[in-house]
């Protein structure tokens, strides 16, 4: 167990920052926003963060959590100014200010490094701080998708008209969703620097958006659990088709490519259709009993009026 740890490190640490990752990505879209907005606050938290710990010296945790913070109000922020979009324009309003993030890195001069980034961002983070950070995330979205809260996220997504009849605010649900992506793309970023000692404008540019967009699209976008078995997924394959040598990026787009096809729901989905189903069949009446409604006519009806109208 210990060899296949010290040889997996690098996947053990990038799979618990790919979920946070795709949990940025996740939680917006179960709320009907198509935003990817927390790939750019995955580039604010690396940035940021990495400037804190390697000008300042500032401990790992709190320019985390002051990573976090700047990452949060910058999602309030564009939430608000993108509050009248939505669909695919609001999609390419979140694409852009991603990009605009990868833009100031590379403009950033001595600050950001510029084009080769940070370098010698020494940290104490180990991977009980990775682990623990992720099953918070994990916990929290979790919760969003229980209870009140959850069925009132899941009206906001599937009819915002009648959910703002019913007294639900869509503004306040769509803009908590900006602001927990950009915590949750902030932290995954500032663990991705200060566990590599390194940022640089090509860990941010579009290849995280679509490898982001890829766990959720095969994982799926409707639970947390979706979202984390996209992350696995997409961590440990690419190590995986290395052996196909020059097509193992073909080999990629195949799969990704036969997912969004067949699986519109994610693998998520299979299992959620899978169970619904089997609790529906669980629920027919037995053979030979008539159904409910017509139980109920039965009752209802004398045997005598019956016989008449009949």
């Amino acid at each position: 167990m210990s060899d296949f740890y010290a040889a997996n490190l690098v996947l053990i640490q990038s799979t618990f920052i790919g979920i946070l990752l795709a949990l940025s990505v996740q939680v917006p879209m179960r709320a009907g926003v198509f935003s990817f907005a927390g790939a750019g606050s995955y580039g604010i938290g690396a940035y940021v963060s990495a400037i804190l710990v390697l000008k300042t010296g500032m401990p790992s945790l709190l320019a985390i959590l002051i990573s976090g913070i700047v990452a949060m109000v910058v999602g309030l922020l564009l939430g608000l100014l993108v509050a009248h979009l939505g669909g695919l324009y609001l999609a390419m309003a979140t694409v852009s200010f991603d990009l605009i993030v990868s833009v100031l890195a590379i403009n950033g001069g001595d600050l950001t490094g510029g084009v080769t980034g940070l370098f010698g961002v020494l940290s104490d983070v180990t991977i009980f701080h990775l682990i623990g950070l992720a099953l918070l995330g994990i916990v929290g979205v979790a919760l969003t998708e229980r209870g009140r809260v959850g069925r009132r996220v899941d009206a906001v997504r599937d009819d915002p008209e009648l959910a703002q009849s019913v007294g639900i605010s869509v503004r306040r649900y769509r803009l908590a969703a900006f602001v927990v992506s950009g915590l949750l793309g902030s932290v995954a970023g500032s663990l991705n620097s200060l566990v590599r000692s390194t940022i640089s404008p090509s860990d941010i540019g579009f290849s995280l958006i679509v490898l982001a967009l890829t766990m959720i699209i095969v994982g799926g976008a409707q639970s947390w659990k979706g979202a984390v078995l996209g992350a696995v997924i997409f961590t440990w394959l690419p190590p995986l088709l290395a052996g196909f040598g020059q097509l193992q990026h073909v080999v990629y787009g195949v799969i990704v490519a036969t997912a969004a096809i067949f699986v519109p729901g994610g693998l998520y989905g299979i299992y959620s259709e899978a169970r619904y189903r089997r609790t529906r069949a669980k629920r027919k009446p037995p053979q030979g009993e008539a159904p409910a409604h017509e139980q109920a006519l039965a009752i209802s009806v004398p045997n005598g009026d019956a016989g008449r109208s009949a």
